[in-house]
């Protein structure tokens, strides 16, 4: 049973350290962007990939260092991302964020996460994401073939309209809810 709970993180309040700029780590930095464009990273790697340089090119809220991680890098940050094949170093940044309380992914190692990235489908203001409780990322990548193929590209203009509607409800929030959920299940059942 998937016992994860999902939430959808504004990563421009918050700090997020990048240790590693490799092949998986550009891959965990264009996941952050694709979906929070104004994240806030910081990447601390030994050796960057000529990708991590071109895609940090005018990014604003990037910052890079090319060194070694340092246990200071950890200081304010809220969330670690460890995209490292250095058994070592992964286990010191465990140990780090848990005194710490601080969230940490480390890529391809499920038992040292606190949290997974799943894949993403997102149509405008709509964003599904899709966790296999780190069983198969491949099958999540093909669950979000399937919704991106599904889902239609009026969306957005229908959670538009819904705002709208929304904004106008006069009432309490209970009659808000009621309404509100007549009106998208007729618009989900026509689909």
């Amino acid at each position: 049973m998937n016992t994860l709970f999902p939430i959808f993180v504004k990563m421009n309040q918050i700090q997020t350290l990048l240790v590693g700029a490799g092949p998986v780590g550009l891959e965990k930095l264009q996941a952050i962007f694709r979906s929070s464009p104004y994240a806030k990273v910081k990447i601390v790697a030994e050796q960057v990939i000529p990708e991590v340089w071109s895609f940090i090119v005018n990014q604003e809220t990037i910052q890079i260092e090319q060194r070694s991680f340092e246990e200071s890098d950890i200081i304010d940050k809220d969330l670690v991302i460890v995209a490292s094949n250095n058994p070592d170093l992964n286990s010191k940044i465990r140990k780090l964020t848990i005194e710490k309380n601080i969230l940490l992914n480390v890529a391809d190692k499920p038992d040292l996460c606190d949290f997974y990235l799943g894949s993403i489908v997102q149509k405008g203001n709509l964003k599904i994401a899709i966790s296999t409780n780190g069983k198969s990322p491949t099958m999540a990548k093909r669950l979000k073939e399937f919704f991106n193929e599904m889902l239609p590209e009026e969306i957005d203009e229908t959670l538009e309209l819904m705002q709208q509607y929304r904004d106008q409800l006069r009432g309490d929030l209970e009659y808000k809810i009621k309404h509100l959920n007549a009106i998208t299940q007729d618009i989900v059942s026509k689909s």
